[in-house]
């Protein structure tokens, strides 16, 4: 993995509010892109967006949601079937074993309902506190954490909103900082800005609302490396 230069230090609380406040206004919208019906589908979803654009797992769960409508028939598939219908998502092999292992698990240890709580998601095969979090608080209005993904992780830094590299300890950070009330709007207005603005490899900093404020902003004087970050697959 490609990590990012260490940070020396990170914003006040106070900067990293108003930071977040300008682009909840920019982003009154923000929402999980994902398409899905139920808990399961989020999950299966959720599991399939590692590594790759929620467009196209879109595209890829339109019939696969059809072909497998619930959690026995994941825990009942072929896995080489299922590999083959979500070869086009990436990491194919990985994503099949756990969605199929992850439906197992729930048939045998939860009768079949997707867990509602931390601690019971994290046990399934393929689930940490990412996917965790996203089907908490979109599937059951849950919110014990923040969904960490490769676009909040990239912007967390960048703003200044922690020095921090590893997912977990990132969403320890923006815990500490934003008040819970907030923490479901965090990742998708993030994720939104990340999209549209401050891309991995050409960040539009002369377009970016909070390009004073940013520590990593050209406007601001920031050595901000427009890379490609190469995160490892977490779940």
């Amino acid at each position: 993995m490609d990590d990012l230069p260490k940070r020396a230090d990170r914003l006040s609380a106070p900067e990293i509010l108003n930071i977040f406040e300008i682009l909840c206004k920019e982003y009154p919208d923000a929402k999980i892109a994902l398409s899905y019906r139920n808990p399961l589908e989020l999950l299966v979803a959720t599991i399939l967006s590692a590594q790759c654009t929620d467009e196209r797992v879109n595209k890829v769960t339109g019939s696969l949601f059809k072909k497998y409508p619930t959690v026995e028939s994941y825990a009942q598939a072929s896995l080489t079937e299922l590999e083959e219908a979500i070869k086009s998502t990436g990491f194919f092999r990985n994503k099949a074993r756990n969605i199929k292992a992850c439906c197992e698990l729930i048939l045998e240890r939860f009768g079949g309902r997707i867990p509602q709580t931390m601690d019971e998601l994290i046990t399934l095969p393929g689930v940490a506190r990412k996917t965790a979090n996203i089907v908490l608080s979109n599937a059951f209005a849950i919110v014990e954490g923040i969904a960490v993904d490769t676009h909040v992780r990239r912007l967390a830094y960048r703003l200044g909103f922690t020095t921090e590299n590893d997912p977990n300890k990132i969403e320890r950070d923006l815990m500490n900082v934003i008040p819970k009330k907030y923490w479901f709007n965090l990742s998708y207005v993030l994720i939104d800005h990340g999209r549209k603005i401050c891309k991995a490899r050409a960040p539009g900093c002369k377009r970016c609302v909070v390009r004073r404020l940013c520590p990593s902003s050209l406007d601001a004087g920031g050595k901000l490396k427009a890379q490609s970050l190469k995160l490892k697959v977490v779940f």
